[in-house]
């Protein structure tokens, strides 16, 4: 998949140890940037928002609370960091066809996953690699038991998703799912190290550390179909899914920056630009905004070269295709309404486009 960006990218370099993280931040510190322009994407693609979103992302967020104990007063800190989430807002968006039963299970699976997130940036790799077994042996075999948080979570919106997941369905998003896992692992030695990839490597396991290939299988399973094997691994099918994490994945990187600037975070492809290209902030940014305009024509150009397999297969692939037209639009739409990135400022970060710099976190 590498052609896709090799046209235009900076020549990569081997990965190598970084200087210390705080004297790399400091090297590229203006006080601002500002952000790409998404409208054309907004303009192409109509948001719909799911009817609903309301009752689903309440009950959700209220499962998640319960299990995973954040409640207030005792965990008031990550209570209010996970209510200014909106997860279930998200789904609402990226799925607005889905039947509310099926949509209060990808809801609490979302929740689920950005926790998962923020839990995996707390852990060493062995805390990681632990967090995976707990929720992949829960997958593997639900009748597990398990006290742990993430094993009960997994277990509670699994159950309720193979009662009505088809059997590939199941099996695409199992092993989705542990690959995300082997990347985040990866991510965190690399951390531990000190270690910034190279752009080439960081693509791939972006792809993966995103969590978006698990979210894309649950396309399927909200609207209750069933891709066969050769049609959801056909060449366009597969180009069109990862143009779709692309676009996602790297909008991420530049909403993001500014939160794991601050925290000396480097899995970002801004920051991966900066250390390993020199490029100044700005023109980092202004080239992963060139990179997601790349996204949509190498989206379209799958969408106009789309095989025919007959009637109902084609109309479960144009289901799927709509499913990944959902999923840009709305995670463009709801980075600005989510408080993750822009805190309550995000409409107004929308309107200007500006984004100024927060001062390092301590920890």
């Amino acid at each position: 998949m590498a052609t896709a960006y090799q046209s235009t990218s900076p020549q990569s370099t081997q990965t190598k140890p970084t200087s210390p993280i705080t004297k790399f931040f400091s090297r590229f510190q203006p006080r601002s940037f500002l952000l790409p322009d998404f409208s054309s994407h907004s303009a192409t693609y109509p948001l719909r928002l799911n009817k609903h979103s309301n009752p689903v992302a309440a009950s959700s967020e209220e499962w998640l609370v319960r299990l995973a104990q954040f409640r207030a007063p005792r965990n008031a800190r990550k209570h209010k960091k996970f209510m200014g989430l909106k997860a279930g807002y998200l789904t609402a968006l990226c799925y607005p066809d889905c039947p509310r039963k099926q949509l209060r299970v990808v809801s609490d699976y979302m929740n689920f996953l950005f926790t998962l997130d923020d839990w995996s940036d707390e852990f060493a790799e062995n805390g990681v690699r632990g967090l995976a077994d707990c929720v992949m042996d829960t997958l593997r075999d639900p009748s597990t038991k398990t006290e742990k948080a993430a094993g009960r979570l997994a277990r509670s919106f699994w159950l309720r998703m193979i009662s009505t997941a088809k059997p590939l369905v199941q099996q695409r998003f199992i092993d989705s799912f542990a690959d995300f896992f082997t990347a985040v692992e990866q991510q965190s030695r690399d951390r531990k190290r000190g270690i910034i990839p190279d752009l080439e490597s960081y693509i791939t396991l972006r792809r993966d550390t995103s969590g978006c290939r698990p979210v894309f299988v649950l396309i399927e399973y909200a609207a209750g179909i069933e891709l066969p094997d050769e049609v959801f691994n056909h060449p366009v099918i597969q180009e069109m899914t990862v143009a779709t994490n692309d676009l996602v994945t790297w909008s991420n990187d530049i909403f993001s920056y500014n939160k794991e600037q601050a925290t000396g975070d480097t899995h970002n492809m801004v920051a991966i630009l900066m250390a390993q290209h020199g490029l100044a902030l700005q023109d980092s940014i202004d080239f992963v905004g060139q990179l997601c305009d790349a996204t949509i024509a190498r989206f379209e150009t799958g969408r106009a070269t789309l095989p025919t397999w007959g009637p109902q297969i084609d109309a479960d692939v144009q289901k799927y295709v709509q499913g990944l037209q959902d999923w840009i639009i709305g995670s463009l739409h709801w980075s600005f309404e989510t408080e993750r990135y822009f805190g309550k400022n995000g409409r107004a970060v929308r309107r200007s486009g500006a984004v100024r710099l927060a001062g390092p976190k301590r920890s």
